[in-house]
């Protein structure tokens, strides 16, 4: 049975996000519905789900020792991590001394912080299908790798980054230096290491959310959210929608490659399991053992959104990952780089039928920093995208 307390009293349920970002911030607003007393924690002051929680704290979080002098002052019951760069080597060791639980394991979180330890554990542990792959340590060895066999075009990423920062593909000989350059400057931390990965000549691309929850007799139950189909440049998602529409066997191996990989991870909670799909090939991706930015879209598809659900799993209540509507997302950049931008179109966007938006509040602006989301519901998919896009264009960020 789950005891949930009163937020700022001695009985509170005490949950500490390790970033805060604009899907910390829909986690947050998540487990405060619940009544639980939350802290978020981020790299820089008055990061959006800062702006909602009970405390905010800011550290560097990739430092051990901040890390765990912050851990051990505020004595949270639950530390969700909801970026890479963190010390996982340190929240494995406060687990295991038992000093507070990771969402979903410390161990899950420590494989899924660099692209190396999950392709490893997906390709050579599970067995899953991936697409070829070698990792190198300098501009020397990735080109070396590609004249051994990886090929032309493939695609090069720094182990750790998110948001498909210091991804880039590769066509001809010609691309290798800026591709290394590009992945050099994009890592979330300075790491001269890379994955280049054979070029799928996949249909299409989906994130699979897969939440492991418990269940009325206590026991791990998955559960499958439909599947959300994106498009992104350079790595980064640019638009999604929900459902996708899928071969039934494709769709059969997507849920059983994403069982394999969230069961070994263990623990519970939402994972965004990222595949590519040809016919009904399937392939394995990456992961994330947090909600996913592709799956923005819930917050007009789903009874409960992926940031619910993820509140709900780490809690040990009860999910419900059915689908309310077709609907579909779209990504407002910031377009200029700038501190205290201001938002023009918000009126004429929402005027367009059946849509949503997420400003994030993000206090710095970048051209292409995703500073807000357009969300839009449909009676189908089709329809759903052009109104999400339609009302994304509308909205005008700008220096003031």
């Amino acid at each position: 049975m789950t005891t949930l307390g009163t937020p700022l009293s001695p009985h509170a349920t005490k949950v500490m996000l390790l970033g805060s970002g604009e899907l910390g911030k829909e986690v947050l607003i998540a487990l405060q519905r619940l009544g639980v007393e939350t802290i978020a924690v981020d790299r820089y002051d008055n990061a959006p789900g800062q702006q909602v929680s009970h405390h905010a704290r800011t550290i560097t979080m990739s430092d051990p020792a901040q890390l765990k002098a912050l851990i051990e002052a505020e004595r949270p019951h639950l530390v969700v991590p909801e970026i890479e760069a963190i010390a996982t080597p340190m929240l494995e060791e406060l687990e295991a001394a038992g000093v507070v639980r990771v969402i979903p394991t410390a161990r899950a979180a420590r494989l899924t912080m660099d692209r190396e330890g999950i392709r490893v554990l997906a390709a050579e542990t599970l067995g899953l299908p991936t697409s070829p792959y070698k990792f190198c340590n300098s501009l020397d060895e990735l080109q070396a790798a590609i004249d051994a066999g990886i090929g032309y075009p493939c695609i090069v990423k720094p182990v750790m980054s998110s948001s498909g920062k210091g991804q880039s593909k590769i066509d001809g000989p010609a691309d290798v230096q800026k591709a290394w350059d590009t992945a050099m400057a994009g890592g979330r931390v300075s790491h001269g290491r890379v994955i280049v990965e054979g070029f799928i000549d996949f249909d299409y691309e989906i994130t699979q959310l897969t939440v492991r929850a418990l269940g009325a007799e206590g026991q791990i139950e998955t559960h499958f959210c439909d599947p959300i189909g994106h498009v992104q440049v350079s790595g980064d998602y640019v638009e999604s929608w929900q459902p996708h529409p899928m071969h039934p066997a494709a769709l059969e191996k997507s849920r059983q490659i994403a069982k394999a990989v969230t069961d070994n991870l263990g623990g519970q909670g939402l994972f965004g399991v990222e595949l590519f799909v040809k016919g009904e090939q399937v392939w394995f991706s990456e992961v994330s053992p947090r909600p996913h930015d592709t799956g923005l879209v819930t917050l007009c598809t789903q009874h409960q959104s992926e940031f619910e659900l993820h509140a709900r799993a780490i809690l040990g209540l009860p999910v419900d990952t059915s689908l309310r509507n077709p609907g579909a997302s779209a990504v407002i950049y910031g377009g200029v780089d700038a501190v205290g931008i201001v938002f023009d179109g918000v009126e004429e966007a929402l005027r367009v039928p059946g849509t949503d938006l997420r400003l994030f509040g993000k206090p710095e602006s970048f051209a292409k920093r995703r500073m807000g989301v357009a969300l839009a519901r449909a009676g189908d998919v089709e329809a759903a995208r052009v109104n999400a896009t339609l009302a994304a264009s509308k909205v005008r960020p700008r220096q003031v």
